[in-house]
């Protein structure tokens, strides 16, 4: 059997081993489908202070993981496993993150608070951040007069959703029909991330946030290559390279 087809076996054998670790939990915590104004969207549900939420970009040696393929390898080094895994922000044409993004503390790329051309500067723009057990998302301007020094941030934009309103910007009646995937926080601290499973415009992808998933502030992560990996749901997606990435971590039993 071919390298790649051992690893992907014993990967599969191990989750199926191991099934606690990626069940739907207490809280709702799971990756479930949805249906919201006519339309169809996979969310996946975590609390930032049971989940080992991590973002991702290269590896030790500074090559960019690309996707989730060399991610999961890479994990499976350190005999760690990816629960799920979802593209998490914009990159230029080399994968390096177009905004602020830190990584264990370490600030990779700087933040952001210029205009320009495209999505990510559809101002207002914002940043996920998480760590020490919380997660929230903050709009760019905000965060950086915030004083936040999180372990872990992406930024990314349009915001979908800005203390409870949508983006001023989103249109009701847009023609503008994509694939899309963001991230909300909500009012108990959950983090909900979403991935529309038919073409959605801006506007509702925003209601979806704040309405169906109750979070006063959420933030749009792409669209066209939006990616997600859920090993539950058999999913795997491969069509796109990715930039940065966030994922929900298990280790395996020693």
């Amino acid at each position: 059997m071919p390298v790649r087809f051992r690893f992907m076996a014993v990967l599969w054998a191990a989750l199926s081993i191991f099934p606690a670790a990626v069940e739907a939990r207490e809280n709702n915590e799971a990756c479930r489908a949805l249906e919201f104004r006519d339309a169809r969207y996979t969310v996946c549900t975590f609390d930032p202070a049971r989940t080992d939420l991590r973002l991702f970009h290269a590896d030790a040696a500074g090559e960019t993981y690309g996707g989730f393929d060399a991610l999961t390898r890479g994990l499976w080094r350190r005999h760690a496993f990816l629960e799920f895994a979802m593209n998490a922000g914009m990159y230029h044409d080399d994968l390096s993150p177009v905004g602020l993004f830190i990584e264990n503390g370490v600030e990779k790329r700087p933040l952001v608070l210029s205009g320009g051309y495209g999505n990510f500067h559809l101002l207002p723009n914002g940043v996920f951040h998480f760590g020490d057990g919380k997660a929230g998302v903050t709009e760019a301007g905000a965060y950086a007069r915030s004083g936040l020094k999180p372990r872990f941030a992406t930024q990314s934009g349009p915001m979908l959703v800005i203390d409870n309103a949508v983006h001023p910007r989103f249109l009701p009646d847009s023609d503008s029909l994509k694939i899309r995937n963001g991230v909300g926080v909500d009012v108990h601290g959950r983090v909900h991330f979403a991935i529309s499973d038919d073409r959605v415009r801006f506007y509702d992808f925003a209601l979806l946030f704040r309405d169906m998933l109750k979070s006063p502030n959420a933030l749009y992560f792409d669209g066209t290559i939006s990616s997600a990996l859920m090993p539950r749901l058999g999913r795997n997606d491969r069509l796109f390279p990715m930039g940065p990435i966030v994922g929900v971590v298990s280790r395996l039993p020693e």
